[in-house]
């Protein structure tokens, strides 16, 4: 029998429609359907604390939908940490005409996909055409390497880090 991975959620904020339980379950799937067989934890904050983030670890002075954190090598059992900006998410999922909830499981998967390897910024499709995919089996609405392509989001894209 194989042991379930339970991922960590704090969600700084109440959300219509999800629950910290829920995103659990969802980013549980999500990373066995990307093939992640790790934990992973997710925060779901502010554009403040993503700002503060991206400053720490990127170096970059502004806020972002999604950052995820691979763990070190040496780590095993756990993928990573990500992070997710509920207030750029808001303004996605009033832009793009769904939930809140459902921006929020988008980038979670998105993460996700960072942390099992995936890099859009340098692999000619191949983490578009994953998410795409894993966004049908999921239920999601357009995935976010897909909406950005088709319509111009003003937040900035996702960012992979090697600690």
């Amino acid at each position: 029998m194989q042991n379930r991975i339970i991922p960590t959620v704090i969600l700084k904020r109440e959300v219509p429609g999800l629950t910290g339980r829920s995103l659990a379950t969802f980013a549980a799937k999500a990373s066995r359907a990307a093939k992640l067989r790790s934990a992973v934890a997710v925060l779901v904050t502010t554009n403040r604390q993503m700002r503060d983030l991206n400053v720490r670890f990127r170096g970059k002075a502004y806020a972002t939908d999604v950052l995820s954190f691979p763990s070190p090598t040496f780590v095993e059992g756990f993928a990573g940490d990500l992070a997710v900006s509920l207030d750029i998410a808001g303004r996605n999922a009033r832009s793009l005409g769904h939930s809140l909830a459902d921006e929020i499981r988008i980038l979670v998967l998105h993460g996700i996909l960072h942390l099992a390897g995936y890099d859009h910024e340098s692999d000619n499709g191949e983490m578009a055409a994953r998410e795409a995919g894993l966004r049908r089996q999921l239920g999601l609405p357009a995935a976010l390497i897909e909406r950005s392509v088709a319509k111009s989001v003003r937040s900035k894209t996702a960012v992979r880090f090697r600690r």
